[in-house]
């Protein structure tokens, strides 16, 4: 699919690969630009730099949910392309906080249930849409440090596995963006406890933007910022024992480091 003419809106818009998105999707031709955002002061900042309309959207609930996708269509008469980018983190394992492993579940999991349950209705009458969701590497390959980031991301990647097999014959497109280390606040957050194992390849949010463009003109459903996630995956795949001896050793050096 190509971006130019096309309505998109992009939810967790207002800072990191979702400002970058906008902007690039703006910058692109896109007919109109909605940029949502919990914050909604952020999130008309990055509008008004691109033209677009600002949304205030707690993607976890269903009714905020459910205003934005009205605003955009009755402001742009249709949404084309929809980047369910907004996510959190929460690191640690079974120890969490209930309340915190039901929070990231509402937001990296739900949110992309409730974005798709109330987009898909108007693309499937129109027999075109097209649906990016911001997953990360650790969809495809966990992650050493933090159960709740690492479960959440692979359920969503299996939503849109489903999206994809449900409605590809309808015209509808999924994609799945899966980074490692992106220069974001998430990952500052992470340096900051001294696990810097992402940083030294960590990419800015724009050349990511600019991955995520190509993708969706390729209508690719894995769009890899790190192309070396394939072969880790493709690793992962062939010897699942192996893999999980490596990322064994692998959190044993960044705590060694971290220390």
């Amino acid at each position: 699919m190509e971006v130019d003419g096309r309505v998109v809106v992009v939810t967790g818009a207002a800072r990191g690969i979702g400002r970058a998105l906008a902007l690039g999707f703006s910058g692109a031709g896109a007919a109109g630009v909605v940029v949502a955002d919990i914050d909604g002061p952020g999130a008309e900042s990055v509008a008004r730099e691109l033209k677009g309309i600002a949304v205030a959207c707690d993607v976890a609930d269903e009714s905020s949910v459910r205003a934005m996708v009205a605003k955009a269509e009755s402001t742009y008469g249709r949404i084309d392309i929809v980047c369910s980018n907004a996510g959190i983190a929460v690191s640690g394992g079974p120890e969490a906080a209930n309340e915190d492993w039901q929070h990231i579940w509402d937001v990296n999991v739900m949110s992309h249930v409730l974005i798709a349950r109330h987009v898909l209705p108007g693309m499937l009458a129109r027999h075109e849409g097209y649906l990016v969701g911001t997953i990360s590497a650790a969809g495809l390959l966990n992650h050493v440090f933090a159960a709740p980031y690492g479960a959440t991301k692979a359920a969503a990647l299996s939503f849109f596995e489903w999206l994809a097999i449900a409605h590809g014959d309808d015209g509808i497109r999924v994609s799945c963006l899966c980074p490692q280390g992106v220069r974001t606040d998430m990952l500052a957050a992470e340096s900051r406890l001294g696990l810097e194992f992402l940083t030294a390849n960590a990419l800015e949010p724009e050349q990511v933007a600019g991955v995520v463009l190509e993708g969706i003109r390729q209508e690719k459903f894995l769009i890899l910022p790190h192309p070396e996630v394939a072969e880790y995956f493709q690793r992962k795949a062939t010897d699942y024992d192996r893999w999980l001896n490596g990322m064994r050793r692998m959190r044993k050096r960044v705590l060694a480091a971290s220390s």
